[in-house]
């Protein structure tokens, strides 16, 4: 899949993701490693539709991270999430990467370099690294 990624962006919650928000740039929003193993999908999906509802004129890209859980992956790919982190050593990793690409989903093996929100130097940083874009291509972990 050949879809522009900007900045990302580790979130842990609402008032995360809205501080991120607040600089009115588009961003790649990454949910915490192994998220779908304790937060859910469902979860991950409620965040980002609200966010997308508080702020429609804002680019977001998004990815749900599913550590080695292939089950969680495909749960989450039939839900509707179509952009995941999914470690390429998980079991039937190769099964749930053609399904995504059946879905026109994307699949990544390792997570974008990203500021993470709970860190508070990267809060502090969190204006200059919104201003850099880069491309899924650029760090040669994309399979769709």
């Amino acid at each position: 899949m050949n879809v522009k990624q900007y900045p990302a962006v580790v979130i842990h919650s609402l008032a995360e993701a809205r501080k991120v928000l607040a600089f009115r740039q588009p961003v790649t929003l990454l949910s915490p490693r192994g998220a779908a193993l304790f937060a859910g999908a469902l979860w991950w999906q409620a965040l980002l539709k609200r966010l997308r509802e508080e702020c429609p004129q804002i680019l977001i890209h998004d990815f749900l991270d599913c550590a080695d859980a292939s089950g969680l992956a495909l749960g989450a790919l039939r839900i509707g999430q179509r952009s995941i982190v999914l470690d390429p050593s998980a079991p039937g990793w190769a099964s749930v990467a053609a399904i995504a690409a059946s879905l026109g989903a994307e699949v990544l093996t390792v997570p974008p370099p990203a500021l993470d929100m709970s860190d508070p130097g990267d809060v502090r940083r969190l204006q200059d690294w919104l201003q850099v874009q880069t491309a899924p291509s650029d760090s040669g972990n994309t399979v769709s």
